[in-house]
């Protein structure tokens, strides 16, 4: 006859090292998320500002990566890792999948001044980069991520990007590379619709500058 179950007894999760290190990633991840989601609430509603918030949230996003690769066997994507654990972050899951801070995503307002021809020549450098990458082969995510993200962060130091067209293809190339495994590769058919989008935004941003509407 089997022995009663103690409600006194301890349940223990794991039984193994390697089991209670899974069991510590994932709760760390949990961690993670929720903590996203209050930092993005809170920048929405100003309790923070720009330059509380954009160190706090690269790190969180780095931490993000860094532990999304310790529990991939357990994590195939985040939504399902969300719905398992009944987590309703939406602000959480709009920053992860985006994989840049608000300020980045959205235009701020820099300061004029010697800055200004600092950033054209840094922003064009990225366009160039990023397009040769395409044009030299490169298609896996941690090689064309990377590049998307400098050229983002440079594109949005001008404030008349929020009304750019091209803003939202990138946005919405680093939401779709941003879900992909580091060795997944975009397809030939992706790539011509990437580089088509990032050569118009790249003309884009060149007329705006001539027209005075950049900075």
């Amino acid at each position: 006859m089997a022995s009663a179950l103690s409600l006194d007894e301890e349940v223990r999760l794991y039984t193994t090292n390697t089991e209670r290190e899974r069991y510590e990633s994932l709760a760390t991840l949990y961690g993670i998320i929720v903590s996203l989601d209050y930092l993005e609430r809170a920048y929405v509603r100003d309790s923070i500002n720009a330059a509380q918030y954009s160190p706090a949230c690269t790190r969180l996003l780095s931490q993000y990566k860094t532990m999304l690769k310790l529990v991939s066997a357990d994590v195939p994507n985040l939504e399902e890792f969300m719905r398992r654990y009944k987590m309703d972050h939406p602000a959480a899951l709009h920053r992860l999948k985006v994989g840049v801070p608000a300020t980045v995503e959205h235009a701020s307002d820099p300061e004029k001044g010697a800055e200004t021809s600092k950033w054209v020549a840094e922003t064009t450098q990225s366009f160039i980069t990023f397009m040769d990458a395409l044009k030299l082969g490169m298609r896996a995510k941690d090689q064309l991520h990377p590049l998307l993200q400098v050229l983002m962060t440079g594109y949005s130091k001008f404030k008349g990007s929020a009304e750019w067209e091209g803003r939202s293809k990138i946005v919405q190339w680093l939401i779709t590379l941003n879900a992909m495994k580091a060795s997944d590769e975009i397809s030939d058919e992706q790539t011509r619709q990437l580089l088509f989008d990032i050569d118009h935004a790249y003309h884009e941003f060149f007329r705006s500058l001539g027209s005075g509407k950049a900075p």
